[in-house]
């Protein structure tokens, strides 16, 4: 039977970092890895420590003039990062996170468009920020840097200063009051910075998404997080703020190159990605079994303890701890968003003792609208309303596919001087989607597709290539795809899908060794035909395939930037 949580619900994050202060004051909130060469320290980061130092930053914030300003974030996911977001939304200072892989032309351009004030940035990126300090175009009067560099101010000198001031009696930043309602947060959704929108979000909006998360998903303080999303994201940020509600502590990952070690290093037992990474997660554990030639005790295994759990004999983790040992050994929950994630990974997890839930949301709803949890699940399905969410399907089809809207206080303010773009999918406290699914007689939602990436053919029948690309990719040796229509040479009105596939260079040498190009192509076209064709009706079947090593063009949270894909495919048509 399931138990209830006792979860407090906050206006605003000031008093959610408060509250957690005061309930995990000794807890670790954040390890940071201190390295010069082979040396490494950890530092530890507890929630009191946290709390104060967030006040001696804004403290001294707040003496520079930047009450009530804009503070821009540029950098990789590390603790400073943390820390001037955090220290941003306790004093009602507007936070704009920004995508570190962003050119120097549309950084600047956001910059500009969002108003900035002044920028906290990661050294790394110090070539970009000389620039666009010679440029001189912008409205930052201060450029704040996460370390100790020669001619810069810096967050840890600005943080002692400001440890100096509170000594001395200084109380407005601590004193300040926090309107929930008013916009604190300003994200660029992915693209073009002249063609993207700015989202605006505010307290309120995050704060309640935040209490729903905690209400469905198992987060403890005991866990260990590895904050591997981008925290310019909204995933990656309201995730980190969850994990501060619940007592969890936060490290910082190395790079991709690192995951796996990482895991192990921080003993993690709760992990936050995208589905591309999940997957590649857990497919290294597939091959390691593979190679070891235990394919079939493993699969002997997962039937005998699966057996079991329908007598509530649950022996999956002792069983499969050599397995869940190549994941760190701690690992006990995955958290996938951003796309829909291979019922066949989430089984795969679930077979090792691993809960897996998915979520659904955008960064106009802070993120979730909708999510698993170990009680409430589907296959395919990204689960259930949040319980402070609405979720209708409206403008169905004869199927009952129609467009997703979702109403709560999670619903963004609007988009950022573009009433425009906001009156189109904002109506009436509803925001709408963009994209297509049903809900079944038991309230799961089925997301079927983008309404922007549906494929209509001529005979008025609809094509999801989304749908398509979980079949494509779940042959061994592709490492991406993606689906689109082309014109028909036949008929021009028409289209036939096709398929842009990405091979894995590693399983190809591995199963066939130096094999030229068009072989491999024949394979893996026949293996298209064979094991996708085959099990879809006749109008969804792949008729066309480009086949290439260089991965899909995406956005910083991995998603396929199918537009410009496509481009790069006409000129060569």
């Amino acid at each position: 039977m399931k138990k209830e949580k006792i979860v407090q619900e906050v206006k605003d994050i000031k008093e959610l970092i408060y509250n957690s202060a005061k309930t995990y004051a000794n807890n670790i909130a954040f390890i940071v890895k201190h390295q010069e060469g082979k040396n490494k320290t950890y530092e530890n980061i507890t929630y009191k420590m946290l709390l104060e130092q967030i006040n001696a930053l804004g403290t001294k914030l707040y003496s520079m003039g930047f009450k009530n300003k804009r503070i821009a974030i540029l950098g990789r996911n590390r603790y400073e990062w943390a820390l001037g977001h955090l220290t941003n939304l306790l004093g009602g200072i507007v936070s704009i996170p920004l995508d570190k892989d962003l050119q120097i032309d549309e950084l600047e351009n956001s910059l500009i468009r969002s108003k900035t004030d002044a920028i906290y940035f990661d050294e790394k990126y110090i070539e970009k920020i000389e620039e666009i300090k010679n440029r001189n175009n912008t409205n930052v009067k201060e450029y704040i840097c996460m370390s100790k560099i020669a001619g810069y101010d810096d967050i840890h000198t600005l943080k002692e200063e400001g440890q100096k001031l509170l000594e001395e009696g200084n109380k407005e930043y601590i004193s300040a009051k926090i309107d929930e309602n008013a916009m604190n947060i300003l994200l660029f959704t992915s693209g073009t910075t002249s063609k993207s929108k700015a989202v605006m979000l505010s307290q309120r909006n995050i704060a309640s998404n935040v209490y729903a998360m905690q209400r469905v998903e198992d987060i403890r303080s005991t866990d260990s997080n590895l904050a591997f999303l981008p925290m310019h994201h909204i995933f990656g940020s309201t995730c980190l703020i969850v994990m501060l509600a619940c007592g969890a502590r936060t490290s910082f990952p190395d790079g991709l190159r690192y995951v796996a070690q990482n895991l192990k290093e921080y003993e993690v037992s709760v992990f936050v990605g995208v589905p591309l990474l999940v997957e590649a997660i857990y497919n290294k554990v597939v091959k390691e079994i593979d190679k070891q030639g235990k394919t079939k005790l493993i699969k002997s295994a997962i039937r005998v303890s699966n057996f079991l759990l329908k007598f509530h004999i649950d022996i999956r983790r002792k069983l499969f701890k050599q397995l869940i040992d190549q994941l760190g050994g701690k690992m006990r929950f995955v958290i996938s968003g951003g796309a829909p994630l291979d019922p066949k990974i989430q089984k795969g997890f679930i077979d090792l003792g691993i809960n897996v839930a998915q979520g659904y949301g955008l960064t106009e709803t802070s993120p979730v609208i909708a999510a698993e949890n170990m009680y409430k699940s589907r296959t395919g399905s990204i689960g259930v309303p949040m319980e402070n969410v609405t979720v209708e399907i409206v403008n169905k089809d004869d199927n009952g596919i129609g467009e997703l809207r979702a109403k709560g206080p999670n619903v963004m303010l609007g988009y950022y001087e573009n009433e425009e773009e906001t009156n189109k999918v904002l109506k009436d406290g509803w925001f709408y989607t963009g994209d297509l699914g049903y809900i079944d007689k038991d309230g799961f939602i089925f997301i079927t597709g983008r309404q922007k990436n549906m494929i209509v053919l001529k005979n008025g029948k609809k094509i999801f290539p989304e749908e398509i690309e979980t079949l494509v990719n779940r042959i061994d040796l592709i490492d991406e795809c993606m689906v689109f229509g082309m014109p028909d040479e036949v008929d021009k009105n028409d289209v036939k899908l096709s398929v842009k596939v990405v091979y894995n260079k590693d399983e190809v040498k591995q199963k066939y060794g130096d094999i030229s190009f068009d072989e491999l192509r024949d394979i893996i076209w026949d293996r298209i035909k064979n094991e996708v064709n085959t099990t879809v009706p006749r109008y969804k079947h792949i008729m066309n395939m480009i086949l290439t090593d260089k991965e899909l063009i995406k956005t910083t949270t991995k998603k396929v930037k199918r537009n410009e894909e496509l481009k790069e495919i006409l000129k060569n048509y």
